[in-house]
């Protein structure tokens, strides 16, 4: 019987979601919002365009699918809940595990209660708050948005004191409530793809490095350039993270290396992740196939590199403007170069248009490839 799954979420994780989908035979309703740019939906069997809380499309979702996926972590749990109690269709992640990680503070506190390392955290209500936290954790301070945050949106850097009130007021804006952070002076940013199913089975993928410009992930280097120790550390701190959330699906985890080795667990993306699109062209088993197989709790597939390095580089809109691509024709003919187009109608400053990943035996001339590809493509 072709198994049918519908998708919260009509970006481009729902499109290389949708495109592992079907070539496992499934049909995929994409689920997305009036007005949303959802290049998703040219991908779609089924489509489902409304209020994501209307009880009405919430029911026609789940008598249309028999596993919802999601996109993004910023959808209400209250919405995973109704579709779990109809009884007709499962819900992967869970209600109970997004609740867990969708706020950071509660995502933070569920890592530290399990005992696992992150930065020092508390919940702020007030700039006196902050100010307050600043001399438990000294300066400078990570001012955060407890939800709706990403890519550096909602992230405040507090250098001094000054910075603490106008800081405060501009995220408050964003509707959230706050929390603060110590700042963690890394040596290294990693991050690692973590997958669950229903039965138990598990799959950690090669710890990475990854790189930003603007707050925003530019490049992916595969495999991170650590020490066995630390790979195997972080490997065994994804194991405990699914454990602490108790996690089903793919989640992305990211995380601090610091001078003496240490590792602490930054953030959880409960979804595929932009650090794992490299593993498309060079895993056995891409993110995207294992979060489809994770969902209709199929046997997982191997996170096995088929090449020894591969480096992932973000092609990242700098103007607003209706999305015309260029440069596409010079960027495939560098050899080893896989180029992905997301398809999106409009370009603004820092929006993901697409990547490329190269893939090689040598970091620094497969890095070269990789750059000079995304640099020929202007979107």
């Amino acid at each position: 019987m072709t198994q049918r799954i519908a998708i919260l979420g009509g970006g481009q994780l729902a499109r290389m979601s949708a495109a592992a989908a079907y070539r496992l035979g499934c049909e995929v309703g994409i689920v997305a919002r009036p007005g949303d740019d959802s290049p998703a939906l040219l991908l779609a069997t089924e489509r489902f365009v409304g209020d994501w809380s209307s009880p009405a499309l919430l029911d026609a979702v789940a008598a249309c699918a028999d596993v919802v996926l999601l996109e993004n972590e910023f959808i209400a749990p209250d919405i995973l809940r109704y579709l779990e109690a109809t009884g007709k269709c499962q819900v992967v992640p869970s209600s109970q595990t997004i609740a867990l990680v969708q706020d950071k503070f509660f995502q933070k506190t569920a890592l530290a209660q399990a005992g696992l390392p992150v930065p020092r955290f508390t919940a702020v209500d007030t700039p006196d708050d902050v100010l307050a936290a600043s001399h438990r954790f000294g300066l400078p301070l990570v001012l955060k948005c407890r939800t709706n945050g990403y890519d550096g949106y909602g992230n405040e850097l507090i250098r001094g004191t000054a910075d603490i009130a106008p800081a405060f007021e501009k995220l408050l804006r964003r509707g959230s409530p706050l929390m603060v952070e110590e700042f963690i002076p890394f040596t290294k940013e990693l991050a690692v793809m973590a997958v669950r199913n229903q039965r138990g089975e598990e799959v950690i993928y090669p710890v990475v490095e990854t790189i930003q410009h603007a707050h925003v992930c530019h490049t992916v280097l595969a495999p991170a350039a650590v020490s066995e120790t630390t790979a195997a550390n972080v490997t065994t701190l994804a194991r405990q993270v699914l454990e602490a959330i108790h996690g089903t699906g793919i989640f992305g985890i990211e995380l601090f290396l610091l001078n003496d080795g240490e590792v602490l667990i930054n953030e959880i993306a409960p979804r595929p992740h932009n650090s794992g699109h490299y593993t498309i062209e060079a895993c056995e088993t891409s993110q995207f196939e294992n979060h489809i197989r994770a969902g209709l709790n199929l046997p997982l597939g191997s996170p096995r590199m088929r090449t020894p390095v591969a480096v992932m580089v973000n092609l990242l809109s700098g103007f607003e403007a209706p999305a015309q691509p260029t440069g596409l024709e010079t960027a495939l003919q560098v050899p080893g170069v896989t180029v992905h187009l997301y398809g999106k109608k409009a370009s603004r400053p820092g929006r993901k248009m697409g990547h490329v990943t190269a893939l090689g035996a040598d970091l620094v001339e497969t890095r070269e490839r990789a750059l000079r590809a995304a640099r020929a493509i202007a979107i």
